[in-house]
């Protein structure tokens, strides 16, 4: 094996070059992999679930392909959210109720993957059902920070963040309905992106048309971001919203050195506290824009229904396709949950036609506004990782918020306007806490927020803080 241990500290984009001249095999790989595990995941709990056995049979099949036939991925190992089935591996949503449940198949999100070369080899940790923005459950516990281990990793995709963090992966699969891609990505120092509705397939599930949840890729930086995007991209006959590949590439996209003219930077979109310093750490960062001669000013779309249509939309949501689970298994069920599901179901139809007409609403401004600016950025997260032991974020900057979503609305709002978004790493609080910028394209720009954050990552200099050795808890 040699030096292959310095492979966890390789790009993505680089270990698939090697892949592609032979010079390392999806097996060596693994190896790698299940070492790096054994050696820090007892100390953050990122990757509860492993699948090597499964992982080294896909890649001996896949070896049997002539190089250059493997696919975008040619044979780089993917962990799963563990909200997401993968055939005949355990997939327990983070509940009691799914704790012994192995699929008999894969989400076309799988699938697809699959097909571009991935290889499947874990399945990352998830808040119950994904509810909240804070990893843990009741099946494996919690999922620890690795700048902090005593905080938060957010979620719900934290088991992906942390697994890319640590170096017990080089890209991940997530899942982001309020922000469950961007806040961990945010939290731990990684790059985390909600496509537009459609980009990636993937199973339907209670409903044809739901759309505020949808797949996407993290990475540690933009250009592997971009990659996983290609490889997760394109249309699906069993999901009638996915749209068709694009002309040209994303990894493209990003190479192509584009620059945004107009940037908008807004602290909290009219709707939320912030966190001074993070408030600080971001403003600062967005303003770094104009080295790259872009011009930045303070302004954000009208976005002021969004706390009421959020809370109307996701209640709705959690009723259709887990209200069975109410009637059958309440006493299973996280408290949370409980509320979410049950706030669905006294829901009137007036005020499903509210939220629906309001959501039509915030999407036809944010479009208008994304006439003037390219891109639109605000803090991913309007606090730092917060202590392991808290729920969620009651409070923030002197304000108590009304429930357990509430803290979220910086992300959700952008959710509801229908645009992709990115969470970049953008610097760290005084106490070495990592604090993510969220970038927002128009609706189906993401080759142009792609362009963009590589730019003004080019320009803040910490592509390569991550992977890290976990740290002492203090």
């Amino acid at each position: 094996m040699g030096d292959h241990q310095g492979l966890v500290r390789e790009s993505a984009c680089a270990v698939v070059g090697k892949l592609n001249s032979g010079e390392v095999t999806p097996l060596d790989l693994l190896d790698v992999l299940e070492r790096r595990i054994s050696e820090v995941d007892g100390k953050v709990n990122a990757l509860p679930t492993l699948a090597f056995d499964r992982a080294r049979a896909h890649a001996e099949a896949l070896m049997k392909k002539p190089i250059g036939q493997r696919g975008l991925l040619a044979g780089l190992p993917i962990p799963i959210k563990d909200l997401t089935n993968v055939e005949g591996v355990l997939t327990t949503q983070g509940s009691p109720i799914f704790k012994d449940t192995i699929p008999s198949r894969s989400d076309i999100a799988v699938e697809r993957l699959e097909d571009n070369g991935g290889v499947i080899y874990a399945k990352s940790n998830t808040p119950e059902f994904g509810a909240g923005a804070h990893t843990f459950n009741e099946v494996f516990g919690a999922t620890r920070n690795p700048w902090n281990p005593s905080r938060s990793a957010s979620g719900s995709s934290g088991g992906a963040a942390v697994a890319l963090a640590t170096g017990m992966a080089w890209l991940a699969h997530g899942t982001d309905m309020g922000g469950s891609l961007r806040n961990p990505a945010s939290f731990c120092g990684i790059v985390g992106m909600r496509p537009s509705i459609g980009r990636v397939a993937h199973t339907p599930a209670a409903k044809i048309d739901r759309n505020l949840g949808v797949h996407g890729p993290m990475a540690r930086n933009v250009e592997d971001l971009a990659l996983l995007l290609d490889a997760m991209s394109g249309e699906h006959p069993a999901d009638p919203l996915s749209l068709p590949l694009l002309s040209n590439s994303f990894l493209a996209a990003v190479r192509s050195g584009n620059k945004p003219k107009r940037i908008a930077y807004s602290p909290d979109l009219g709707i939320t506290p912030v966190d001074p310093e993070v408030a600080a750490i971001t403003r600062k960062a967005a303003g770094r824009f104009a080295e790259a001669g872009a011009i930045v000013e303070e302004a954000h779309p009208d976005l002021r229904e969004a706390h009421e249509c959020f809370h109307v939309l996701r209640a709705y949501d959690f009723a259709i396709s887990k209200a069975a689970l109410l009637r059958t298994k309440r006493d299973l069920l996280k408290p949370e949950v409980i509320w979410n599901i049950e706030e669905g179901l006294k829901l009137t139809v007036e005020r499903l036609e509210r939220a629906e007409a309001q959501r039509v609403a915030m999407a036809a401004r944010t479009l208008e506004f994304f006439k003037t600016y390219d891109l639109l950025l605000t803090p991913t997260t309007i606090v730092a990782p917060f202590p392991i032991e808290n729920r969620y974020v009651a409070e923030c900057n002197g304000k108590k918020f009304d429930n357990y979503v509430e803290w979220l609305g910086i992300v959700y709002a952008i959710t509801l306007a229908c645009c992709p978004a990115l969470s970049l790493p953008c610097g760290f609080t005084a106490s070495g806490l990592p604090v993510g910028l969220q970038l927002v394209g128009p609706p189906r720009g993401e080759a142009k927020l792609l362009a963009g954050a590589r730019v003004l990552e080019d320009i803040l200099g910490l592509r390569g803080s991550t992977p890290i050795d976990p740290k002492p808890a203090r």
